[in-house]
C-alpha cells in the first residue's frame, strides 16, 4: 500500500486479529463439543461465555480504537473498517447470548399437579446420560389443550415446531429437539388424555439457558392448536 505508515498498518492488522479471536472461540467451542472432544458445560460456560465474552470486548475495544488511525494513514482504513465492524458485531452477539443464558426452568408442564411422565424409551435415554430427576416447574402463559387429539395431529404440530418424533402412541407423543450450535438437547412428551391434552418439556443438560424450555413447549402447544 503506497504512502502507508508500516506501524499504523501493523496496528491496524492487528485490531482485525483481536476482532475475529471471539468468533473463533466460538467456532472452535462448537466443533469441540460436536465432535465428542469437549464438554458441553465448560465448552459453552466457561470458553464461549467467560473467555469469547472477554475476547469479544477486546476486539470490540481493537475496532473502535483503530478507527483513528485512519487519522494517522489514511490508506489502512479497510482494515481499521473490518476490525470494527467484526468487533462490534461480535460483541453485540455475545452479549445478547449472555442475555438469554441466564438461570429459568428447565423442566416445565402444562399440568403441574399431574405432570406427564416420559415414557420407557426416552426415560432409558435420559438415565444413561445421567440426567438428574426434575419437578416440572410453572411456564407462564403455558396451558394445556382442553379436547383429547390425534396422535397424528400432535406428531405433525411437534414437527412443524422443529422436533424431531420419536414415537407415538394413542395416549402419547413424544419426540425431541437439539440446538443447531452446541446442540442442547429438550425432551418434549405430550398427554392425550379424554378431554384434555397436556405437554412437558424438560433439557437434558443442566444448563442455564434462559427460557428456552418454556417458549418450546408454548410453540410446540400453540403450533398443535393451529392444526384443530
Amino acid at each position: 500500500m503506497a504512502g502507508v505508515n508500516r506501524t499504523a498498518l501493523k496496528l491496524a492488522k492487528l485490531a482485525v486479529f483481536l476482532a475475529v479471536i471471539a468468533p473463533l472461540v466460538a467456532l472452535v467451542a462448537v466443533l469441540a463439543v460436536r465432535m465428542g472432544l469437549a464438554d458441553l458445560k465448560p465448552a459453552l460456560q466457561v470458553v464461549t461465555l467467560r473467555g469469547g465474552l472477554a475476547m469479544a470486548w477486546i476486539g470490540g475495544l481493537a475496532g473502535v480504537l483503530s478507527i483513528l488511525l485512519v487519522f494517522w494513514s489514511r490508506p489502512v482504513w479497510p482494515y481499521a473498517a473490518t476490525a470494527l465492524v467484526v468487533g462490534l458485531a461480535s460483541l453485540l452477539i455475545y452479549q445478547v447470548q449472555a442475555i438469554r443464558f441466564y438461570p429459568a426452568p428447565r423442566d416445565v408442564a402444562s399440568d403441574l399437579e399431574e405432570p406427564p411422565a416420559f415414557g420407557r424409551q426416552m426415560l432409558s435415554e435420559r438415565r444413561a446420560e445421567r440426567v438428574p430427576a426434575s419437578q416440572p416447574q410453572k411456564c407462564d402463559g403455558l396451558e394445556g389443550i382442553d379436547s383429547q387429539l390425534a396422535p397424528e395431529v400432535v406428531a405433525w404440530g411437534m414437527k412443524q415446531a422443529g422436533l424431531t418424533v420419536m414415537g407415538t402412541s394413542p395416549f402419547r407423543v413424544e419426540g425431541w429437539q437439539q440446538g443447531m450450535w452446541f446442540g442442547i438437547q429438550h425432551d418434549v412428551t405430550v398427554r392425550i388424555r379424554p378431554g384434555r391434552t397436556d405437554i412437558r418439556v424438560a433439557g437434558r443438560d443442566q444448563l442455564a439457558v434462559g427460557p428456552r424450555a418454556c417458549d418450546l413447549a408454548k410453540k410446540v402447544v400453540a403450533e398443535i392448536n393451529a392444526l384443530r
